[in-house]
């Protein structure tokens, strides 16, 4: 509340909604894992606190607030701002519209691993809201920025040379901004909390401009038998089991866990299968352990090629298998690495049941949980 103070005299309502953003921001950032609405508990504080001694710069600071604040808060921080005015001078800025989305840019990576998206709006104070999204590992919003007008138009003058190509397409309005809430809400569902401030100060001013363009969840559909007999033959004959067997597992990897479809590999997404899956998830043998490498070298050409990336950037792609190898290396033989599903995978491979066969693999199963509910039955 004291700092609200400065803002009373503020004449920009875009630095009124980033100084209420900013602090909202901080609420959400340094809530528990529990906390389920830290946004929510700010605003019944501020509330309670310009309610209990009113003031200009508590009204001020309940007005800030209100421009910023999801539409369930707006009750409740309309109905403080009725009675506050009764005794306390209400700002002009306070009426003013909100700002309109006009255009939008998107940018996306030769890996499509990557997203940028500008929105210009409209209104006291024209400027463009740009979000960086990455796609590896998950949507993520690495940073968010208020930036002046035409910063789209300019954004391709200003990369240099040697950057990935990543050129500002103009799209409708709808569908960056829809993007950009599916966007936020994924990076808001991600523990632990982002708390970058390039993200944490403007998550509340990008949340207020996109929120009513959220789509519904997406559903997965996992890709067709069809589709993927065609890239296996493709790629390997049928006869070679070790090199099918390795195509089979990047293809569950990218079919699962890449968000932009099984053939965008990039050198994060790379690190991410060597470093992170490959070891929690599979279970290989002598060979496949031996050929992974340059198969998985191959995949990411034949898979790059196939969506017409040009040589330069299928190369960094390729060369990622090489850094990323002794993080493979170290992380596949930690066994307190692997995740449930390896881990019985190799106690039964341990004891000589055979993983292809279905009913060897339910009665060992039986077998290994009566033993695991004897031995804590026992102490």
């Amino acid at each position: 509340m004291r700092d609200a103070v400065t803002i009373v005299s503020e004449d920009s309502v875009l630095e009124l909604e980033q100084w209420a953003s900013g602090w909202l921001g901080a609420a959400w950032s340094a809530a528990g894992l529990g906390e389920r609405e830290p946004e929510q508990m700010f605003h019944l504080e501020v509330v309670g606190r310009a309610s209990t001694r009113p003031s200009p710069h508590g009204l001020a600071a309940v007005a800030a607030l209100r421009r910023v604040a999801a539409s369930g808060e707006w009750s409740m921080l309309d109905g403080t701002l009725e009675i506050l005015s009764e005794s306390q001078p209400v700002p002009q800025w306070s009426e003013l519209p909100a700002f309109e989305p006009v255009r939008a840019w998107r940018a996306v990576d030769v890996w499509d691993s990557e997203h940028v998206l500008f929105v210009e709006f409209a209104g006291q104070t024209p400027h463009t809201l740009m979000a960086q999204i990455s796609l590896a590992g998950g949507v993520l919003v690495d940073k968010l920025a208020v930036l002046q007008t035409g910063a789209a138009e300019i954004w391709d003058r200003l990369r240099e040379s040697g950057e990935v190509p990543m050129p500002a397409v103009e799209c409708p309005v709808e569908v960056a901004l829809a993007e950009l809430a599916d966007a936020l809400r994924s990076t808001d569902m991600t523990w632990p909390r982002h708390d970058g401030e390039d993200f944490v100060d403007l998550r509340a001013l990008a949340w207020s401009r996109c929120r009513s363009y959220l789509p519904d969840f997406r559903d997965w559909q996992p890709m067709g038998d069809e589709e993927r007999q065609r890239l296996l033959d493709g790629f390997a004959p049928a006869a070679d089991m070790v090199v099918r067997s390795l195509a089979d597992l990047f293809l569950d990897y990218g079919d699962g866990y890449m968000t932009s479809g099984p053939l965008c590999w990039s050198p994060g997404q790379v690190g991410l299968f060597l470093a992170d899956w490959l070891p929690r998830k599979a279970a290989l043998d002598v060979e496949q352990r031996a050929a992974l490498p340059e198969v998985l070298r191959r995949w990411i050409r034949y898979v790059l090629e196939r969506r017409e990336i040009d040589l330069e950037w299928i190369s960094p792609a390729v060369e990622a298998v090489d850094t990323f190898l002794p993080s493979f290396e170290e992380a596949f033989d930690d066994t307190a690495a692997w995740g449930p599903a390896k881990q019985i995978a190799a106690e039964l491979t341990a004891r000589g049941v055979d993983l292809s066969d279905s009913e060897a693999v339910e009665d060992a199963m039986r077998g290994l949980n009566a033993e695991r509910l004897a031995r804590y039955l026992t102490g």
